[in-house]
C-alpha cells in the first residue's frame, strides 16, 4: 500500500481562504501530503482586513487534536494563530502528550492588514511554553523583533535573532525570513550549529496574504515526507516564491498567493 504522509495544522480559519488553515491545507495538498486541522479560532476576513475574531473553546481545540492524532496520526504538525495564553498552553500540553516532535511554529502576530492576531500577554507564553517544543520556528523580521526584543535591520542581526531563538528559548532551529528588508529577500536558518542562507527573487506585488502560513506549511509538509530540515526549507522557499510570482490578482486589498503555481512550474 502506498505511504500516505500526514500533516496537522493547528491554527485559525481565514474565511477569505488566503491564510490560516485554508492556506495550510492547500499547501499540504499541493505537496502530496494529507492535511488535517484543529481550528483555534474563526475569523471574518478578506483581502481588506480582519473584521472579526471568534475564539473556540479550549476543550474544542483539545478534542480536535486528540481526535486527529489518536486515529490518523501526524507525521508533522504546524501551528499558526494561537491568540491567547490558555490556547498556547493547551496546544503545548497536547504536543507533549502525543509526542509530536516535528513541530513547525509560525508565530502569527499580525495580519497583513494590520490587525493583531496575538494578545499581548500571549507573547510571553509563546516564548516560554511553545518555543522550547519547536522543531523549527519561522518568524518574519517584525515577529523576530518581538520574540527577541531587539531591532533587526541587517543580515547579521537576523542571524543573531535566529541564534537567540534557538539558544535562549530552546527551539531546535529557527528561520528568520527576510521579506521585510529592502534588499533581496534572504532567509536565515540556524539549526543550533550552522547558519544557512536562502535567497530568492523579489516581486513587486500587493498579493502576499498568507505567505507566512504557506511557507511554514510547506516546511511541515516536506518534514512529514521525511525531508531533512535544510531540504524542507529549500523546497518551501521554492513553493512560496512561485506562489508570489504568479499572482492571482483577486480581492481589493492584500490578495492571496497562488497555491497552484508550484505544480505549474514545469508545464508540459
Amino acid at each position: 500500500m502506498k505511504q500516505v504522509y500526514k500533516a496537522l495544522t493547528i491554527a485559525g480559519s481565514d474565511s477569505g481562504g488566503g491564510a490560516g488553515i485554508q492556506a495550510d491545507l492547500k499547501t499540504f495538498q499541493m505537496l502530496n501530503v494529507f492535511g488535517m486541522s484543529a481550528i483555534t479560532a474563526v475569523t471574518a476576513q478578506n483581502t481588506l482586513g480582519v473584521h472579526g475574531i471568534y475564539d473556540l473553546p479550549i476543550e474544542a481545540i483539545e478534542k480536535q487534536i486528540d481526535a486527529v492524532v489518536t486515529d490518523l496520526g501526524a507525521d508533522a504538525v504546524k501551528t499558526g494563530m494561537l491568540s491567547k495564553p490558555e490556547v498556547i498552553e493547551a496546544v503545548a500540553a497536547k504536543v507533549k502528550q502525543h509526542g509530536l516532535e516535528k513541530l513547525v511554529i509560525d508565530p502569527v502576530m499580525v495580519a497583513k492588514g494590520g490587525a493583531s492576531l496575538l494578545a499581548e500577554q500571549a507573547k510571553a507564553s509563546l516564548r516560554s511554553i511553545l518555543l522550547p517544543l519547536a522543531y523549527v520556528v519561522t518568524p518574519n523580521i517584525p515577529e523576530a523583533e518581538v520574540l527577541t526584543g531587539r531591532e533587526i535591520r541587517t543580515l547579521d542581526e537576523m542571524k543573531e535573532a535566529a541564534r537567540r531563538i534557538v539558544e535562549e528559548y530552546g527551539a531546535k532551529a529557527a528561520i528568520v525570513k527576510g521579506g521585510h528588508r529592502a534588499e533581496e529577500p534572504t532567509d536565515v536558518l540556524y539549526d543550533g550549529k550552522d547558519f544557512r542562507l536562502y535567497t530568492g527573487s523579489r516581486y513587486v506585488t500587493k498579493h502576499t496574504h498568507g505567505t507566512g502560513c504557506t511557507f511554514s506549511a510547506a516546511i511541515a509538509a516536506e518534514l512529514a515526507k521525511g525531508a531533512t530540515l535544510h531540504d524542507a526549507v529549500h523546497e518551501a522557499k521554492q513553493f512560496i516564491t512561485h506562489a508570489i510570482s504568479e499572482e492571482l490578482g483577486i480581492g481589493g486589498g492584500h490578495g492571496p498567493t497562488n497555491h497552484w503555481a508550484y505544480s505549474n512550474r514545469n508545464p508540459k
